[in-house]
C-alpha cells in the first residue's frame, strides 16, 4: 500500500501525487509501488525492499542523494494461539525533499502521525520526523514491556495450587520476547549514536534536544528489558522449584501409603504360609482372626502417627 501525506499548518492531509515536502508511507508495498518510488526519487530498489526482509538489522547508510535508516520496531503477533510480541524492520529513507517509510506491517507507530493533529509534526522537517518516529518506537517498546511484566505478575500470583507446566512455557515465551527486544533496542541505540555524529544530515538545536530525549528513552527501555528479564528468570526458577516440590510431596505421600499398606500384607503373608497351625500365634484362639485384624490396624495407625509426626503424611 502506498500513501502520500503532507502537513500544512499542523494539519495532515493525504495526496495523490508526489511533490516536495511530503511523506510517502509504504506498507507491505507491491513490486510496482516500490519501483514507482525508486524511479521517482532515484533510489536503489534494493534499499526500498531492505525493510521488508525480517532478517535485516538496524543500521544507517549514506548513499548518493539519499540516506537509509533501518530500525527495529515492536509489533504484536499470534504465537501458539496467544498474543506475543516480536520485532520487524522499519526503513526510513531521506531524500532532499521527501521522507519515505517502508514497513511490512501497518504499525501503530506510523498511524500515530496519520491519525492525529500534532502540533510539532511536519513532513517538511525530515530529521525531526525521524526522531519523533524513534521516540514513538521507544515508548511503544516500554508499553509492551509493561504488558510483558503484567503477564509475568499474573503467572507469579498463581504460584502454588494453580501452578501448571504451561506457566513455565509462557514464561519462556516472555523471556524470548525480552531477548528480541533487548537485542533490537541495543541495535537502535547504535543507530541513534551515529545520528548524533553524522554532519551530513542537517539538524537544528531543537532536533538535537529531541534526539537526546530519544536516546534517554531508548536506554530506559533497554534497562527495563534487562530488569524484567532478570525478574522472569527468578520467577521461572520459583515455578520450577514449586513444581519439583509438589512432585516430591506426591512421591513422599505415595511412599508413606505404600509403607502403611505393606504392614497388613506382611502379616497376611506370614499367616498364609504352609505350616502347621499350632505354630502360628492365635491360630487356635477363639476370635483369633479378629484379634489379628485389630492388632494389624493398631500397628498401621501407630505407623501413620509416626509418619505424620515426621511430616511424611
Amino acid at each position: 500500500m502506498l500513501n502520500i501525506y503532507k502537513t500544512e499548518d499542523g494539519v495532515i492531509s493525504e495526496l495523490e501525487e508526489f511533490e516536495p515536502g511530503i511523506w510517502i508511507k509504504l506498507t507491505a508495498p507491491t513490486k510496482e509501488e516500490g519501483k514507482r518510488v525508486s524511479q521517482a526519487f532515484d533510489i536503489d530498489f534494493d534499499d526500498i525492499r531492505a525493510a521488508l526482509d525480517e532478517e535485516e538489522s538496524s543500521r544507517i547508510s549514506l548513499e548518493d542523494g539519499y540516506t537509509l535508516i533501518l530500525v527495529d520496531i515492536p509489533t504484536p503477533e499470534i504465537r501458539h494461539e496467544k498474543t506475543a510480541y516480536t520485532t520487524v524492520p522499519l526503513g526510513i529513507l531521506l531524500t532532499q525533499d521527501v521522507v519515505i517509510t517502508v514497513c511490512n506491517e501497518n504499525t501503530p507507530i506510523l498511524n500515530y502521525f496519520t491519525g492525529k493533529k500534532l502540533r510539532d509534526f511536519s513532513t517538511k522537517k525530515k530529521m525531526r520526523f525521524v526522531y519523533q518516529i524513534q521516540m514513538r518506537t521507544a515508548m511503544l517498546y516500554q508499553s509492551y514491556l509493561k504488558v510483558i511484566d503484567q503477564k509475568r505478575t499474573e503467572i507469579e500470583e498463581r504460584v502454588g495450587a494453580d501452578t501448571e507446566d504451561v506457566d513455565l512455557i509462557d514464561l519462556h515465551e516472555l523471556e524470548s520476547t525480552l531477548v528480541y527486544f533487548a537485542t533490537s533496542l541495543r541495535a537502535n541505540g547504535i543507530v541513534l549514536d551515529r545520528l548524533q555524529r553524522y554532519k551530513r544530515l542537517a539538524q537544528y538545536p531543537e532536533d538535537m534536544e529531541l534526539l537526546e530525549d530519544v536516546i534517554i528513552e531508548n536506554k530506559q527501555a533497554i534497562e527495563m528489558a534487562g530488569i524484567y528479564r532478570d525478574i522472569i528468570d527468578g520467577t521461572r526458577q520459583l515455578l520450577s522449584s514449586v513444581i519439583d516440590n509438589r512432585l516430591n510431596n506426591v512421591m513422599k505421600y505415595l511412599t508413606s501409603i505404600t509403607l502403611v499398606m505393606a504392614i497388613p500384607t506382611i502379616i497376611s503373608g506370614l499367616y498364609g504360609m504352609n505350616v502347621a497351625g499350632e505354630w502360628m500365634p492365635l491360630s487356635s484362639t477363639p476370635h483369633g482372626f479378629l484379634i489379628i485384624c485389630i492388632l494389624t490396624l493398631i500397628i498401621c495407625i501407630i505407623t501413620m502417627l509416626i509418619l505424620k509426626k515426621k511430616k511424611m503424611l
